[in-house]
Order: structure tokens, then C-alpha cells, then sequence
């Protein structure tokens, strides 16, 4: 049988250089950079008024880049993002390992929050034009990202302020949730969402295994090829339509003709349908 080195995930002591935990080329580096050396964050000092008096304030530029990221993570609350400020060694990066405590997040959220908007939608452009956004990131419910940025490098003002709009109104959406988590009952610890998330990773690993015990050979089309299965429905195919390609069953494609004549009315009355098929046969007459 064979042997392996044992591997501890468990707690431990490290000397961890911060800075280095942020990678080059990924979404947290170019958020720290753009952040600390690219945007013009002078707006928030106006909320401020303690250069003599009172405590010193946790830097919004901390607060931006912890709450960004967690969004991209799809943490949407203060407390979730307390938590992975403690625990997580991005988010210990980004923040100095300062350790904000919940209230400080939320208060920042709901008192900046067009001031945020500004910055996020021009980090979120510039990282998209990076090709920095994954498909798996930003999963809010509510948040659509527009295409990706790198490929509209052409257009009118019109198409970029178009964009930007878009850009804007996601990142408004992203703290319209977290304002609407925060007014929530404490919400599940990160222990529960892992268990939830690996019950869901099971489930759906045990229905792969399973239709692949079903079907053990690929389906194979008219000429010998390999056609893509469906898991759900495994007899549908994609069909060319009047309204592009869609997913359906051989028996619908059959019943249902793939072009249409631009001058011909759809039939919408009962009486229509019974005559549809001598409609359908004087064009073919007509060809």
C-alpha cells in the first residue's frame, strides 16, 4: 500500500511576509495597487476631523480594498467580512492585519457609500480590462458585470459611458446587499456556509457518477461523431430556429419547421391553425 507525507492544514505559527501574499497578475494585487498608488481617495478625508483630537481612524483605503474583495469573494456582510479578516491570509494582507471590527465596516458602508461606488466602478473597469474578473467572482444576487471590458477597447463616448453606467450600477447593487445584510439577523459563521457548500459539492458529484454509470458510451451522431450529452435531458440536441440556436427534443425539432418567410404571419387565432398547414404548403409550392 502505498505511503504518503502527512499534510497539516491545521493552526500554526508563521512568519509571513503580507506584502507577498498579494500575487502579481491577480484581481488583489492590482486592487492594492490601484487603490494605495492609482485613485484620487481625497473625498474621503472630508468625513474626518480628528488631524489634532480623538482617535486615529481605520484608512478608507484599508476599508475599500477589504470590502471590494470580499465582494468579489461573495461576502456580502460586515460580519462576514470581519471574519475573513481575521482568519484569512488575502484578506490579513489587504487590511495590515488591522482587524476591523464589524461596526466600522458597516458604519463606512452606509455613511460612503456613493463615494465607494465612484471608486469601485473605476477599479472594477480597469481590473476588467486586465482580464482580472473570473466568471466565479461577484456572486451577488443582482450583480450582472458587462462583457469584458479588454474586448470594447473601440467605440463613441456614448458606448463607453454606456459601460460605465454599467459598471456603476453593479457596484451600487454590491452595497445595496450589504447594506440589506447588515439590517439581517446575524447571519450563518463560515463554518456552516462550508458545510453547506460541501453537502451541494456531494450532491451534485453523485449525480455526475451516476449518469455516467447510466451511460457509459458517448452518443454518437448521423457520420460516426461524438455528439455533447445532455445530463438533463440526454435525447435533446441544439436546433437552428427563427430565433437562434436553442436546446431541445428531437420530437419538438420535428414538429417545428427551422425557417420562417419574413412576410408570413404567425398564427394566432384558432381558425389560423387549421389552415397553417395549407399556409406552409403553397410556400413550398412556391419554391
Amino acid at each position: 500500500m502505498a505511503r504518503y507525507k502527512h499534510i497539516d492544514t491545521g493552526p500554526r505559527f508563521l512568519a509571513v511576509d503580507l506584502q507577498r501574499q498579494l500575487l502579481p497578475g491577480s484581481f488583489e494585487h492590482a486592487l492594492n495597487h490601484l487603490i494605495d498608488h492609482e485613485l484620487d481617495l481625497s473625498s474621503f478625508d472630508a468625513r474626518f476631523n480628528n488631524d489634532a483630537t480623538g482617535a486615529a481612524a481605520y484608512p478608507p483605503a484599508m476599508l475599500l480594498k477589504v470590502v471590494l474583495f470580499a465582494y468579489s469573494q461573495g461576502i456580502v456582510s460586515s460580519r462576514g467580512i470581519e471574519a475573513v479578516c481575521r482568519d484569512h491570509v488575502t484578506f490579513i494582507a489587504l487590511s495590515g492585519d488591522t482587524q476591523p471590527h464589524f461596526t466600522t465596516i458597516a458604519g463606512f458602508v452606509s455613511s460612503l457609500a456613493e463615494d465607494i461606488a465612484r471608486v469601485f466602478t473605476q477599479i472594477l473597469y480597469l481590473c476588467d480590462r486586465q482580464g482580472l474578473i473570473g466568471r466565479e467572482m461577484f456572486a451577488i444576487d443582482g450583480v450582472k458585470l458587462p462583457s469584458n471590458a479588454s474586448k470594447q477597447k473601440s467605440g463613441t463616448r456614448a458606448d463607453f459611458e454606456h459601460q460605465a453606467a454599467k459598471l456603476e450600477a453593479a457596484a451600487r447593487v454590491m452595497l445595496e446587499r450589504h447594506r440589506a445584510a447588515d439590517s439581517q439577523p446575524v447571519e450563518a459563521d463560515l463554518r456552516q456556509k462550508e458545510i453547506l457548500r460541501i453537502t451541494r459539492l456531494q450532491t451534485d458529484a453523485a449525480q455526475l457518477r451516476q449518469w455516467l454509470a447510466a451511460h457509459p458510451e458517448d452518443r454518437k451522431g448521423s457520420k460516426g461523431t461524438i455528439r455533447k450529452s445532455n445530463r438533463t435531458d440526454n435525447e435533446s440536441a441544439k436546433m437552428a430556429t427563427s430565433k437562434g440556436v436553442i436546446q431541445g427534443s428531437p420530437a419538438w425539432q420535428q414538429s417545428t419547421p427551422n425557417t420562417r418567410s419574413s412576410s408570413m404571419p404567425r398564427p394566432t387565432a384558432p381558425a389560423a391553425s387549421r389552415n397553417c398547414s395549407s399556409l406552409w404548403s403553397r410556400r413550398s409550392k412556391a419554391h
